[in-house]
């Protein structure tokens, strides 16, 4: 093989391992995400309900709560308590790049419902610990941390609901194939994807115009190394299939984000008591400020019929 051949081969080696780590950096390190920064005005009916959440938390700032993760990270969250006693607590997590107060439209929402409501920063996120985003794979047992320590604060007869957003979705069904305790009742995932793999071979497309091969296992290969995951373990889709819980899987049906088709996947792979909700006209994430009365009626009416048959069952 002539010299410049194996230059030109060396150096575009080079720079694949380049674009490989370019895309770590855009995509799993914590690092500030400019990408996701959009500036427009709001509806006036969405800027109500944010407004709210936003009130809420202004008037309701709650506990700050810690735990510790299975590889020593210090995880944090935001707790607040009912006006009233009450036996039902609501886990959000939140999506990439944001925060647990970032999900204070449905924390106000489930408060007023009654609910105990925690509202954790994921790991790399707000204030817990940690340098990269796990895409919900390292995060599923940060949230099993998480009903460990709301178990002990409120005691075994608390019913828990899990409630994940985006990211947080993708958390929260990736849990489902966890070893869960009888206080958990049910699943909320709104917009998840159903893999990392998947959601990222889509973005490559979508916003650079490139193929999944050979970057995302460059790229996966890297995150092993800084981060301790492959792209191929993060699955939500395999981790339903072991779900244990009824789940109520939500999307919009103008997510052009995560795109819709996801949601049909995770829902057929589920193997417990499950429901779809479309939401006509919603964007990624936008489903409960689109048609907030139809979102907040299905989830109340699933809650009360997945605690009623987890009771018989536990009876």
């Amino acid at each position: 093989m002539k010299k410049s051949v194996k230059v030109g081969i060396g150096l575009a080696g080079a720079s694949l391992v380049g674009l490989g780590y370019y895309l770590y950096d855009f995509a799993i390190s914590n690092k500030e995400k400019k990408f996701l920064a959009h500036e427009k005005d709001l509806e006036e009916s969405v800027a109500k309900l944010v407004k709210e959440g936003e009130d809420w938390v202004a008037t309701n700032p709650g506990e700050e709560l810690h735990a510790r993760s299975v590889d020593g990270l210090r995880l944090s969250a935001t707790y607040v308590e009912p006006n009233a006693p009450s036996n039902q607590l609501v886990i959000l997590v939140h999506g990439y790049g944001a925060t647990g107060k970032d999900m204070s439209s449905f924390g106000y929402a489930y408060h007023q419902k009654g609910f105990h409501v925690l509202s954790p920063d994921n790991r790399g996120h707000g204030n817990s610990e940690g340098n990269y985003i796990g895409f919900g794979w390292h995060d599923r047992q940060d949230i099993m941390k998480w009903i460990d320590v709301m178990k002990e604060k409120l005691g075994d007869h608390i019913h828990i609901i899990l409630h994940g957003i985006s990211m947080g979705g993708a958390t929260v069904l990736m849990t489902s194939g966890e070893s869960l305790p009888p206080q958990v009742k049910c699943i909320i995932a709104d917009c998840s994807y159903t893999s990392v793999n998947d959601i990222l071979s889509y973005q490559l497309k979508q916003m650079f115009k490139l193929p999944r091969f050979p970057i995302l296992p460059i790229t996966s290969a890297i995150t092993k190394l800084k981060a301790g995951y492959t792209f191929g373990e993060v699955s939500a889709i395999r981790q339903v299939q072991k779900a244990t819980v009824p789940i109520l899987f939500i999307h919009g049906d103008a997510d052009t984000f995560v795109p819709t088709e996801m949601v049909y996947k995770l829902y057929d792979a589920c193997p417990t008591k499950k429901k779809l909700l479309i939401v006509p006209n919603a964007e990624h994430a936008m489903g409960y400020f689109r048609d907030p009365k139809t979102y907040g009626d299905t989830i109340e009416g699933f809650i009360k019929e997945a605690t009623e048959q987890s009771e018989l069952l536990h009876a």
